[in-house]
């Protein structure tokens, strides 16, 4: 079996285009004999090859069937944290004024307490909430968390930074809810 990727340019009505070839495959009988589910691992396999820069081949393992179950999980897990509360923090982590060493602001993060996992890091979880369109209630939320603590803090010279996701810049109205929260 030989399985290749293609990267080869051409013209198309008159302008040079480039074509990219990204592939997955499951193997039988290692992977299964199940049409339905060599499929599904198949399809699995080619999100890798897509993941890991594309233009390439990724052969199903069963880890990455691990791996999509876990991310499943924890796309479940962080919907009930969203919605319940509670397992989501805000941590404020100081922003310094070079060369005095003040503290003039502070950035704030979210943290993820889960009451079984422990402490999620935001590397796992964010681009989870980012892929499943749950970053806008998650950055929505932080933000009315930071305004909430930031009010108490009024008449100190300080700034509250918050992070927001590029995925957010994609919603419409964002500045319309961002400005509703924070006031």
């Amino acid at each position: 079996r030989i399985l290749a990727a293609v990267h080869q340019p051409f013209d198309l009505l008159g302008k040079r285009t480039f074509v990219g070839v990204s592939m997955g495959a499951a193997m039988v009988p290692e992977s299964g004999l199940d049409r339905g589910d060599l499929m599904r691992k198949a399809d699995i396999a080619l999100y890798r090859a897509k993941a890991e820069g594309r233009n390439r081949c990724c052969i199903f393992t069963p880890t990455m069937d691990e791996s999509v179950r876990l991310r499943s999980e924890l796309e479940a897990e962080l919907r009930v944290a969203l919605s319940q509360g509670g397992e989501l923090k805000v941590h404020y982590q100081p922003e310094v004024e070079a060369g005095t060493e003040r503290i003039v602001g502070l950035e704030a993060l979210v943290r993820w307490h889960h009451p079984r996992r422990g402490i999620i890091q935001p590397d796992q979880f964010i681009p989870i909430a980012e892929e499943t369109g749950l970053i806008s209630a998650l950055g929505e939320w932080v933000l009315a968390e930071a305004c909430r603590v930031a009010a108490h803090w009024r008449g100190r010279d300080l700034f509250v930074a918050v992070n927001v996701s590029a995925v957010q810049f994609r919603s419409p109205a964002l500045d319309t809810r961002f400005a509703a929260i924070a006031s």
